[in-house]
């Protein structure tokens, strides 16, 4: 009976006392954070430091510098602004349906020239045709013409 409790100690040490596995893990991490990075976060944090300090008596001046900038800026853009408003103002003030009619009135213009291109066109592709029509038509009367002549002759012969 004394083997059965000294096993179900062991089972019972196994499943429920965690403290050798956290002990393993608390080594490995102080190992890794302390000894084997040694004191590469803390020049880290001086570098960080440095940095910021560097920035601190450098920089602020830029800051105060592009203050002065940004404020001739917004000058500038307020000036732009009061231009656009002033443009748009006027462009309310056309009459909406006069710059219709004139835009339709250019694109029919337009279309007109359109179409009086395409007719030429059509016309000069026709008369190409109808020229080599007739090109080939002569063409193939003369060869027909010398065929028969040819013919004649052999006919007589046969």
């Amino acid at each position: 009976m004394s083997t059965i409790v000294k096993s179900i100690g062991e089972v019972y040490s196994r499943l429920f006392d965690h403290q050798p596995f956290l002990q393993s893990e608390i080594k490995s991490f102080v190992y890794e954070f302390e000894e084997k990075r040694g004191d590469q976060e803390v020049s880290d944090l001086f570098e960080i430091l440095e940095k910021a300090a560097e920035i601190k008596d450098s920089q602020i001046d830029r800051v105060g510098k592009a203050k002065d900038n940004l404020i001739v800026l917004q000058a500038e853009l307020d000036k732009v602004l009061v231009t656009c408003n002033n443009v748009l103002a006027i462009e309310d003030t056309l009459d909406r349906n006069s710059v219709i009619k004139a835009g339709r009135e250019t694109r029919a213009a337009e279309f007109q020239h359109f179409f009086e291109n395409l007719n030429e066109k059509y016309k000069s592709v026709d008369e190409s045709f109808k020229e080599k029509e007739d090109h080939l038509k002569s063409y193939y009367k003369q060869l027909e013409s010398k065929l028969n002549l040819t013919a004649k002759p052999q006919q007589l012969s046969a």
